[in-house]
């Protein structure tokens, strides 16, 4: 996959100083994932483009994988070659200083509008056209996208393209923009998602963000759809409009459908709550606890002594724990929540103490 910058802006080769990368050398980078390699095709005076180059590790990749999706996507996909969150991050770390608009030697020329062209190739296209148009002109750059390969059928478009944007802007702004973007496009990510994605996102989207058109879609699609996250995320970019529904026509996860209102979510936790009391039962099994909501609100209530969350997830299990702060200062004491890696399935002993078993939104 492959991104570029350039500029006009005379004398175009002070895009080195800007991203801090001589134009005269090869620049390579090791990444968890593979290799990038920033380096110039043109350095003039009049015209002056950096290239990131990034050479994604497919067998890497599935030796990584750890739990599986699905043993066939771990081989046939296009994660190795389609721009996507491999390229944000590989886009971060090669040029992390140019992103904060930071310049020792050309700090007044980092401040200003600069003539800047971008191309990113291949560009997922999971929205279509005018999905990568509304996220990208609303920023003041002019779209051109160049479909690749299968164009798809029907009503569907391309599914790759080359995006082109040209315009007026900081350079830092600019790399901002595609750190972000390209990975809503793709509308997926490499690496589980968490509460830290919501500083990285704030902290990226910072100026802009905010009064985006698109606000609501980017977070979500950012954030993997997580509904928590980016009910989080819209309240730190808009505490005033905070337990506003998130729109429909973002996909959600069918775990998090019914949250969407989050009051009828809420209804529905203190209902599963006052029937568990009703049973005097303190030690309790969630089964298919998925991220530990049910799991988070009884670990507040004094009357409970034991917990234990079951789910055939693992990314689920790590999501709770984290929720819960296990073995974190200010969590629970230990032994007091008990997170289990099973199923509904299979017989199991370990969560044999509990007096009250319960299953919310489960389908085994």
């Amino acid at each position: 996959m492959f991104l570029s910058v350039a500029t006009t802006h005379r004398p175009a080769t002070d895009l080195g100083f800007l991203l801090h990368k001589h134009p005269d050398r090869l620049h390579e980078t090791d990444l968890s994932f593979g290799k990038a390699w920033l380096f110039y095709p043109e350095a003039t005076d009049e015209r002056c483009e950096a290239a990131l180059l990034l050479d994604v590790d497919p067998i890497g990749l599935v030796r990584g994988k750890g739990q599986a999706e699905g043993l066939l996507d771990q081989y046939v996909n296009d994660r190795p070659y389609a721009a996507s969150s491999f390229l944000s991050v590989a886009l971060n770390k090669t040029l992390r200083t140019a992103m904060t608009g930071i310049s020792k030697e050309r700090q007044e020329l980092a401040n200003s509008d600069l003539p800047l062209e971008a191309v990113v190739t291949p560009l997922p296209m999971r929205g279509g056209e005018a999905l990568v148009r509304g996220l990208f002109e609303p920023l003041g750059w002019t779209v051109d996208l160049t479909p690749i390969g299968d164009v798809g059928s029907g009503a569907s478009g391309p599914r790759y393209g080359q995006l082109k944007l040209t315009g007026t802007g900081r350079l830092s702004a600019l790399l901002n923009h595609l750190y972000v973007l390209i990975p809503v496009m793709d509308d997926a990510k490499h690496y589980w998602v968490g509460e830290a994605e919501i500083d990285k996102l704030l902290s990226k989207g910072e100026g802009w963000l905010e009064n985006h058109p698109a606000k609501d879609l980017i977070v979500r699609r950012y954030l993997r759809n997580r509904g928590a996250l980016a009910r989080i995320a819209l309240e730190r970019l808009a505490p005033e409009t905070a337990g506003e529904a998130l729109p429909p026509e973002v996909r959600v996860a069918p775990e998090e459908a019914l949250e969407v209102p989050i009051r009828l979510n809420d209804l529905r936790m203190d209902a599963v709550v006052q029937a568990i009391r009703a049973t005097g039962g303190t030690t309790i099994a969630d089964l298919g606890c998925g991220e530990g909501k049910l799991l988070y609100r009884l670990v507040r209530e004094r009357w409970v002594h034991k917990l234990f969350g079951l789910d055939p997830a693992v990314r689920e299990l790590e999501w709770a724990a984290k929720r819960l702060k296990l073995n974190e200062f200010g969590g629970p004491p230990e032994g007091r929540v008990t997170l289990l890696h099973g199923s509904l399935t299979y017989r199991d002993r370990r969560w044999a103490e509990a007096d009250v078993v319960v299953l919310v939104e489960v389908i085994e």
